[in-house]
């Protein structure tokens, strides 16, 4: 009873030292919420309707083509920086139109890009080495040491970045070790070319098919000697001079497109002695045909010509050799009568 008696009175002073903290505590609490929840309301920052009108229009693959930090920063971009609604490549020309839709405004056409190699090695058995690399099977680190373990400082490394960077499995690696790109997949995002050390790879239009297979910067016979395949570079300038529209030029020992001016007609590639240059569309290009009711005679294909396919006197009806025409199509861009079409 003595005991109770004591413990009861120390138990209710307890109580009551306790839950005035408590009280006060949880008053300041909801006093803060209030001023946090008034605060948020007055200083909140209104988000534009069209931003999210924007992301739900983008495939939302974070890709960072855009130059952007993801979908959600090219969407606020467009709408508070004025960004042009055309730069995510992944969405194309449909996620543009829709974009310039909800911004009231007209979509830039877009010329649809793939990613190509710009080298043949880099498989197991077409890449001379200098040193066996014992380190992080990866290009950006194998690149540190001794610039590289293969022969030619400008080739592949071959421990593929660019197939572990590729975000839509357009890029495949077969059993040589060579990397393929799926053109159908391919969305031109860019981070391959990113994860690339040695910038082999770039971003070509779709609708031109050849392309510079070396980055050899080597001059012949060195380039040849140090390379794993036959596909070298030797800066011959054959191609230069074969070129109907100069878009090649040598630049350090090296082939250079120029694909504003490429007119896809693949006679480089039937030049090249070494086949460095590939034409993916070799063999099936259509050839040109002159209707003979139309033609007029006026000698404007047989002048355009780049390899002399098409002949014929004025004012006479011209005949295209099939065996040399390329199927350029510039015979078709020129004809003033229309009267040359392809098969």
């Amino acid at each position: 009873m003595l005991i109770l008696n004591i413990i009861t009175p120390l138990a209710t002073s307890m109580a009551s030292s306790i839950g005035i903290p408590v009280i006060i505590l949880g008053t300041m609490g909801l006093i803060f919420g209030l001023v946090l929840a008034f605060a948020a309301k007055v200083f909140a920052v209104k988000l534009d309707p069209r931003v999210e009108l924007i992301l739900a229009a983008l495939p939302c693959a974070n890709c960072g083509a855009c130059g952007k930090a993801g979908c959600a920063g090219y969407a606020d971009a467009i709408v508070n920086e004025g960004v042009s609604v055309s730069l995510c490549a992944p969405g194309g020309p449909d996620a543009a139109a829709k974009i310039a839709k909800i911004m009231g405004t007209d979509a830039v056409a877009m010329d649809k890009k793939v990613a190509v190699y710009h080298c043949s090695s880099g498989g197991i058995n077409n890449t001379k080495w200098k040193y066996a690399y014992q380190g992080i099977e990866s290009c950006k680190s194998a690149v540190n040491i001794a610039d590289g373990p293969n022969l030619c400082s400008w080739g592949c490394i071959g421990f593929n970045d660019c197939f572990a960077a590729c975000k839509f499995d357009a890029i495949s690696v077969d059993a040589e070790g060579m990397r393929h790109i799926d053109l159908a997949k391919c969305t031109a995002c860019g981070a391959c070319v990113a994860a690339c050390p040695r910038k082999l790879i770039t971003l070509i239009p779709i609708n031109r098919n050849v392309s510079i297979c070396c980055s050899s910067l080597g001059k012949n016979p060195v380039a040849r000697q140090i390379c794993g395949t036959e596909q070298t570079c030797i800066a011959c300038g054959l191609c230069c001079r074969k070129c109907p529209v100069q878009a090649i030029t040598i630049e350090n020992n090296l082939a250079v497109i120029d694909y504003t001016k490429c007119i896809d007609c693949g006679l480089c590639a039937t030049v090249c002695p070494t086949k460095a240059i590939v034409d993916l569309k070799a063999g099936m290009r259509k050839k040109a045909e002159i209707e003979a009711e139309k033609c007029i005679g006026c000698t404007i294909c047989a002048k355009i010509c780049p390899t002399k396919a098409i002949t014929g006197e004025v004012k006479q009806v011209h005949t295209v050799d099939k065996e040399t025409c390329i199927g350029c199509e510039q015979c078709v861009v020129k004809c003033p009568k229309q009267a040359i079409k392809m098969l």
